[in-house]
């Protein structure tokens, strides 16, 4: 398995169902990065083979170490995985020269589709729909900027080996296009080493619709239905979900064989996606087509019932589909979630560090997870910063959000930012909610879907207040059962005093700003905390599950359960509304010990 993190996992399931042995690759102990270190997959395969130094050009980009690791396993198979060498024309090459199952499309269909040019005069000649454009050998900036003219603005200029949003530009106007030009050609040579750019009518606010196909090699081809992938930022998905939303059966049948066309006109093999745009009126064009396994395959197992990792595998062995395009059917809705290290509030800028904390929802048929990292693993900053995949499923669109929303909530990360809080106000916004999904979606509505970054309520303060005084109230009570002396002055924490309430001032941190709270500890084992001008009533417990401690509270009356984590000077809290970073001010005596060094 020349794969990583969670695909490999799912090759791991797929191929034990078929009894194989099973060797996979990793880097060496000492260079480990995120996806390798103490993750699942190495656990659960037969052998590992090292393959190099975290950098992906020494390692998961190298050919002839992957090759060779083939050999000395004897491994009659290599699966790719995403990215890295799993649409690489020469490495499926190679791997057909050293007789090495590429499971995979042949190199032919890789090539054909790998060049845009090249891929949109098939598609126009087997009858799939295509954006009008140029996508012609003259690469002058004149002959480029007379086409985007006769075409009419706006127009997308593309890198003609481009993919994952790398050397596309909008223009909207003649005056601007020598600039936008000349920055794709930049990017478009400094990615793909080729700086030839195709260019196309620009549709409007279009979604991003993509249609699962296989074929096999005896000649047949099915579809698996669609997804919609239009929700993205920085040109990359963010959520999916299948089916697409407001597809009328006849449109989704156009799509599905548009798209078996598309395949059958490069004699395609193994699993593979073609892309589309779509307008307002459901009017689809041929985008690209991926030759591999998309990261977002499991919403189409999802909803179709089928395992298509195991469909590789066994077309790859020469076996037929397993299914007819008659027998293939569609059953409720599904959504996956891409779980980011990245900060949404710096546009969505990547992360790197250890996940100090890691739990997730629990899974079970509706519910999957798919990931390949564990609490203590690092986000490296070699690869994408992808933490998992949260896939829901349920019967209808409206039932498979709220369970996303509630999967997300129980999703809790501590160590690094994430984009958690971000994909719960995206599911929840109105839109959204409402189908009105388009590639625009998070530019149109960022204010919104932001909100994530307002103050904390004064509930909330009263929360972590609690926590902390339970924390302390805990420690206490251990070292009295360690010291045997129950009436040690030391060992009570109930803040009692003979005919007076004892009251504590406390500081916690909320953002920049540093909140006042007086604590009165009351007779009864409540307390009463002044927050400004307000005083609240709270009452609770901390208790554990597993290796989580949570706390049962009431606030002014308002019962709630929140996750409870302290780390250092921060408390987090996870709740039904979210999560929550309060910071425990550092007095300044010891804030500068600290930055003296000693």
């Amino acid at each position: 398995m020349a794969a990583a993190s969670a695909v490999s996992v799912l090759l791991v399931a797929a191929e034990r169902n078929r009894w194989h042995r099973l060797p996979s690759l990793l880097l060496p102990p000492r260079t480990w990065v995120w996806r390798q270190r103490t993750m699942k997959y190495p656990t659960t395969t037969d052998e590992a083979y090292s393959i190099g130094p975290a950098p992906s050009q020494q390692s998961y980009l190298s050919m002839e170490k992957i090759i060779q690791v083939a050999k000395t396993s004897a491994a009659q198979a290599i699966h790719p995985g995403y990215g890295f060498l799993s649409e690489n024309m020469e490495f499926a090459e190679l791997c057909k020269q050293e007789g090495i199952i590429f499971i995979g499309p042949p190199p032919s269909a890789i090539r054909d589709m790998g060049i845009k040019s090249t891929s949109k005069s098939i598609m126009a000649a087997a009858g799939v729909p295509v954006v009008e454009g140029y996508h012609g050998e003259d690469q002058s900036d004149q002959c480029l900027k007379e086409h985007a003219g006769r075409i009419g603005y706006p127009v997308m200029i593309k890198a003609v080996r481009g993919g994952g949003g790398k050397g596309m530009r909008i223009v909207r106007s003649e005056q601007e296009f020598q600039e936008q030009l000349e920055s794709a050609r930049r990017e478009a040579k400094k990615s793909f080493n080729d700086d030839a750019m195709l260019i196309e009518k620009f549709v409007d606010t279009p979604r991003h619709v993509e249609v699962q196909v296989f074929g096999d090699h005896h000649g047949n081809a099915v579809y698996l239905f669609e997804r919609d992938c239009s929700v993205q930022r920085r040109h990359q998905k963010i959520i999916e979900e299948a089916p697409a939303p407001g597809i009328k059966p006849e449109v989704r049948k156009k799509l599905g064989e548009a798209a078996v066309r598309a395949a059958r006109a490069v004699n395609y093999v193994g699993a593979g996606t073609v892309e589309f745009i779509m307008d307002s009126k459901h009017n689809f064009y041929f985008m690209e087509m991926n030759t591999r396994l998309q990261v977002e395959h499991p919403v189409t197992e999802m909803i179709t019932g089928t395992d298509l990792v195991e469909w590789q595998l066994r077309i790859a062995a020469g076996e037929k589909i397993p299914l007819s395009q008659e027998e293939i059917t569609l059953q409720g809705h599904a959504f996956e979630a891409r779980i980011y290290a990245e900060d949404p509030g710096n546009n969505f800028m990547p992360g790197a560090g250890p996940l100090v904390h890691l739990s997730t929802p629990r899974a079970d048929p509706s519910t999957r997870i798919e990931t390949g990292v564990r609490q203590g693993d690092e986000v490296s900053v070699h690869y994408d910063p992808m933490i998992a995949k949260l896939v829901v499923w349920a019967a209808d669109r409206q039932a498979a959000l709220t369970k996303l929303r509630y999967s997300l909530l129980q999703y809790n990360i501590v160590g690094l930012h994430t984009n958690i809080d971000f994909l719960l106000n995206l599911s929840g916004h109105p839109e959204f909610e409402a189908g009105n999904v388009h590639t625009d979606f998070i530019p149109q509505h960022h204010k919104q879907l932001l909100l994530s970054q307002k103050a904390a309520t004064k509930e909330s303060l009263c929360q972590a207040a609690l926590g902390l005084i339970l924390k302390e109230k805990a420690m206490t009570d251990a070292f009295t059962l360690q010291a045997h002396d129950q009436f040690s002055p030391f060992s009570s924490s109930s803040g009692r005093r003979l005919n007076i309430s004892y009251t504590r001032n406390m500081t916690l941190k909320d953002g920049k700003n540093n909140v006042a709270i007086a604590v009165t500890y009351n007779h009864d084992g409540s307390y009463s905390m002044q927050i400004e001008d307000k005083t609240f009533q709270v009452l609770g417990d901390l208790y554990s599950e597993g290796d989580c401690t949570y706390l049962k509270c009431s606030v002014n009356g308002v019962a709630s359960k929140v996750k409870l984590i302290i780390l250092e000077n921060t408390i987090y809290l996870f709740s039904k509304e979210g999560s929550t970073e309060i910071d425990i001010p550092v007095p300044k005596y010891l804030s500068s010990v600290s930055s003296q060094g000693t």
